[in-house]
């Protein structure tokens, strides 16, 4: 028997800094002294998780003892859970405002790769072993997911939209803020969109380049540089012929909606998740209540805004900031509403516009802004993995499934706060230094 988890990382280092796919499909056995297999049913006590490869192949209650040839780690004095997921992110970058601005036209696509890379191991070590990437430019995430899934490099699974779509001068218009001159240049990304014709052919684009989902914009943005308000900024029939097109190449589709007239358009074309959702009516709440849409509330925002600000006042261009202030006063009053209307919640920060590896910070707003521990746990496993399509890969720690497993030191159900600090992550059988 040998054991790595009892060992200094610096002795382990051998094992655990190894690539994914270069770890030998072993047998792995966790000693877990809690275990929440399925967030929302019972913890159970003292139990042993047996992997083989990147497989967990069964679970057994009390301590069984490893036989020679498995490695065991000891999680005796831990509380254990399936990895989690984070379901809005955006990994090349996470400089805002106006450094933001000054990256999109300095980095070039390898060192956007390079950030992407950083970011995502952070990401990985916060215990987040899936995200869902909504946008980049350039490919360097969907480059990046294709890397970690061969092997080539550590990171989380990614889901990712390639380059997310609007109509032009919406909110993904990359061509915002820039010089008349310049503006082609940024347009020429083919993400924008006028017609319904037209919104087709972008969805095409994107499902050409590989996207796993596609994410388009129906209002305007925090961040974007442009003085049009957060309501609507794309017609009804271009928002169904993207959704349409989407659903046709069986790719699932995630808004970006602020405005009540952009959530309820997009959940009437059919979106299967609205990002942010910050501005509701009544009319938008029992739409919503009424559909199958989850909602990604994106709470952690507003410690990204809050702390450049600190650090500078003058991080953001005068219209962005004005709508910057009022999405930290606004923000979680949409969850303390959709909460008991029975509106399906899934774990999603908006990390790039907070700090990679920070994804934690979310459990605790989520449950100041009306959702219990176990929800929040929940909409950070099971109704994320729902959301992405991986049900039968994540979500928990069932047999068959992938060997997806965090630890933390506590009880995450009583104090949802412990999740900011992970003390151990595996990520498809293999440990994460």
């Amino acid at each position: 028997m040998k054991s790595i988890y009892a060992l200094p990382l610096a002795l382990a280092g051998a094992t655990v800094a190894m690539p994914l796919a270069a770890q030998p499909a072993a047998r792995t056995v966790i000693h877990a002294g809690k275990l929440l297999a399925e967030p929302g049913k019972p913890v159970r006590g003292a139990s042993t998780i047996l992997v083989e490869g990147d497989r967990i192949v069964a679970i057994v209650d009390g301590f069984q003892a490893p036989d020679a040839s498995a490695t065991l780690i000891d999680l005796k004095d831990k509380y254990v859970l399936p990895g989690l997921i984070d379901s809005h992110v955006h990994l090349t970058s996470d400089a805002g405002g106006l450094a933001g601005q000054l990256e999109e036209v300095t980095l070039s696509p390898a060192a956007q790769a390079f950030n992407a890379e950083v970011n995502g191991l952070k990401t990985l070590r916060a215990g987040f072993t899936t995200v869902r990437n909504l946008g980049d430019g350039d490919g360097a995430t969907l480059a990046l997911r294709d890397a970690i899934a061969a092997g080539k490099v550590r990171g989380p699974r990614i889901i990712d939209a390639g380059n997310a779509i609007s109509g032009s001068a919406g909110h993904m218009d990359g061509s915002l803020g820039y010089r008349d001159e310049l503006r082609p240049f940024f347009q020429g990304a083919g993400n924008t969109c006028n017609g319904a014709d037209d919104c087709r052919r972008a969805v095409r684009l994107q499902v050409g380049r590989g996207a796993d989902v596609i994410k388009f914009a129906s209002t305007g943005g925090v961040n974007s540089r442009i003085g049009a308000g957060l309501g609507k900024q794309m017609f009804d029939d271009e928002a169904k012929a993207i959704v349409d097109t989407a659903h046709m190449f069986g790719k699932k589709v995630a808004v970006h909606a602020h405005g009540a007239d952009g959530i309820r358009l997009a959940l009437e074309a059919g979106a299967d998740s609205i990002e942010h959702g910050t501005i509701l009516d009544e009319a938008t709440i029992a739409a919503w209540a009424k559909s199958k849409a989850y909602y990604v509330p994106t709470l952690s925002t507003v410690n990204g805004y809050k702390e450049r600000l600190a650090a500078n006042a003058n991080a953001y261009a005068p219209d962005v900031l004005a709508k910057i202030q009022w999405r930290i006063a606004i923000t979680g009053k949409s969850l303390e509403q959709l909460v008991p209307r029975g509106v399906r919640i899934a774990f999603g920060t908006d990390a790039g516009v907070s700090k990679h590896g920070r994804n934690g910070d979310e459990f605790e707003l989520m449950v100041q802004h009306g959702m219990t521990p176990i929800e929040s746990i929940r909409a950070a496993t099971i109704n994320a993995a729902d959301l992405l399509g991986l049900s039968n890969e994540i979500g928990t720690i069932a047999a068959g499934k992938s060997a997806d497993i965090i630890a933390v030191t506590g009880d995450p159900v009583a104090d949802v706060r412990l999740l900011k600090k992970v003390d151990f992550v595996m990520a498809r059988g293999s440990v994460i230094d």
